[in-house]
């Protein structure tokens, strides 16, 4: 659920932090108070797209950041996959938004939008009179149907899946096999030829080329590294006039200082180092130069080699780790190709067996979708006749299509809110009021059973009044059981269910700003007043109090 609302600098908001509760948060203002505005910005930090017009006048940016509780869902994999923090139960989204850039953050981590839907579907359902709901889109259905009935016929669900994901994987085989046997026996040659060319080139390793070309490099300024290291060497170590035999002078005069000044001791025992050091550096020098051959003979066996490696990779891409890809690509298709006619009979045998598996299992799957969907289909019935819509039909439609991945059902809500009216998909029913109650049905129905966590309403009470208020009234707080609900309202009867009252006022002096409330009290008995009545009374206080009371 949704834990705390932080708005710093969004449209007429400084800044403001909202702290939203388990079950019913009822948000309720007057007319053009901005109400939505707080709804809009949880809607915002999970949007893929954001106006930079929401950023406050005057400001540079604007902070959304929402504080979510987690107890329902596992989402380890998908956290260590984004390389995003677990932090536990809670989840930190955060929504910058400039002038020049959107960015969204998990936990401090850097996230796109790719995850941010995710983190949606799992924990937000928003409903309002200008958004497509996700109960309303046919695709969704047959999910929530599933869910209504995993006790029943989830497991077998499963397992259809996993079998479908091996059918599928075999038809994939299958059509390499048929375009690799569709080879003509010339590209067959061809497809030998470079193979056999890469193959007996036996490289090495990657690198074979780079380390040639150093050893190279050596071989062909052999003379010209002996004479400048054999020079050294003797400038170094030479009989007279070399650089050892005057550290040599200039050591015994400092042992000799050393033995009037113990401070010169450490000077005099840095040059025993180095003397030592550069005894080991000639030898090295002098060990270099005399194994130092002019190798004509391993000079032209490079050179040839090289020229072999240059050869290959040109013609099969750019370094040697290219040319030892393409060897394992082209060795693989030649073996498919070799592989492929004698398997491909084998192969469609399996894929027969395996789809016979599936359209049985398939079919026993559709059985129970096809039960379920009448037995949904009357409780939501009976939703909406609760709800003031006594005459609505609704139907979940289960047709036949062809096998995928869900089965072989197509699943979608069909309604009529008229008598004279025939059932038509969901997404076609026109009324806001109706629409409300529709989805409200829909939902408590499929409460227990759906993983979302926080569920919205905006102005779900539009187009009602009287009895059919009452009623939704009863749906929601029922509702609130099962899920965090927060909605905007203007009719008392619903706003007095709330566990938790907002109010937004808005307040316009040298500039005009939203502000938001928790009402408690006697604070809260006057909302529900001026929402009744229009204006604070003893008539409109007195029914305040008994709506709170009831």
């Amino acid at each position: 659920m949704i834990k705390q609302l932080r708005i710093k600098d969004y449209i007429l908001i400084d800044e403001l932090t909202a702290n939203f509760d388990k079950g019913l948060n009822v948000i309720t203002g007057e007319t053009g108070a901005g109400k939505s505005i707080l709804i809009n910005a949880i809607d915002i930090a999970f949007a893929p797209r954001v106006s930079k017009e929401v950023i406050k006048n005057g400001k540079e940016k604007t902070v959304i950041e929402l504080v979510i509780e987690n107890t329902k869902h596992d989402l380890t994999q998908l956290f260590e996959e984004n390389g995003v923090d677990n932090f536990g139960s809670e989840i930190v989204l955060t929504k910058e938004i400039t002038q020049n850039a959107v960015r969204s953050r998990v936990n401090g981590t850097l996230v796109n939008q790719e995850f941010i839907k995710h983190l949606k579907n799992y924990f937000l359902d928003i409903h309002s009179q200008h958004q497509t709901y996700a109960f309303m889109q046919p695709k969704y259905h047959i999910t929530l149907l599933d869910n209504y009935a995993k006790d029943s016929y989830g497991e077998k669900l499963h397992a259809y899946r996993e079998k479908f994901k091996e059918y599928q994987n075999l038809i994939s085989q299958l059509e390499n096999l048929k375009t690799a046997s569709d080879v003509t026996e010339n590209q067959i040659e061809f497809l030998q030829f470079q193979v056999n060319e890469i193959e007996s080139a036996n490289i090495t390793s990657p690198d074979e080329d780079e380390e040639l070309t150093k050893e190279l490099e050596v071989l062909e300024n052999a003379e010209k590294l002996k004479e400048l290291t054999g020079t050294s060497y003797w400038a170094i170590n030479g009989d007279d006039g070399s650089i050892l035999e005057a550290l040599g002078k200039i050591k015994q005069n400092i042992s000799k200082a050393a033995a009037y000044d113990t401070k010169l001791e450490e000077i005099e025992q840095n040059l025993i180092e180095t003397v030592e050091n550069l005894h080991d550096i000639a030898g090295e020098l002098r060990n270099y130069s005399q194994n130092l051959d002019n190798d004509t003979e391993r000079l032209n066996q490079i050179q040839e080699r090289l020229f072999q490696l240059d050869k290959l990779k040109r013609k099969y891409g750019g370094t040697l780790q290219s040319v030892m890809d393409t060897f394992e690509n082209l060795s693989k298709e030649l073996n498919a190709i070799e592989f492929s006619t004698q398997n491909i009979e084998e192969l469609e045998e399996k894929i027969q067996t395996v789809r016979t598996e599936l359209e049985k299992t398939a079919c026993e799957i559709s059985e129970n979708r096809k039960n379920y969907a009448q037995v949904l289909s009357v409780l939501i019935e009976e939703k909406l006749e609760k709800l003031e819509l006594p005459k609505a039909k609704f139907k979940i439609s289960v047709e036949p299509k062809e096998l995928c991945a869900d089965g072989i059902d197509n699943v979608e809500f069909m309604i009529s809110t008229n008598v004279s009216e025939d059932l038509k998909p969901l997404a076609k029913v026109a009324s806001g009021g109706e629409i409300s109650r529709v989805m409200l049905a829909i939902k408590s129905i499929f409460a227990q059973s759906d993983d979302i966590n926080t569920v919205i309403f905006d102005e779900i009470d539009t187009g009602i009044s009287g009895k059919a208020s009452q009623s939704v009234a009863d749906e929601i707080s029922e509702l609130a059981n099962y899920h965090q609900i927060i909605l905007i309202t203007h009719q008392p009867i619903i706003a007095s269910r709330a566990d938790k009252h907002f109010y937004v006022r808005k307040s316009q002096n040298d500039e005009t700003k939203v502000e938001v409330y928790v009402l408690t009290g006697e604070n809260r008995i006057k909302a529900l007043a001026e929402l009744a009545g229009g204006e604070i009374n003893q008539q409109s206080m007195e029914f305040a109090k008994s709506l709170i009371s009831a």
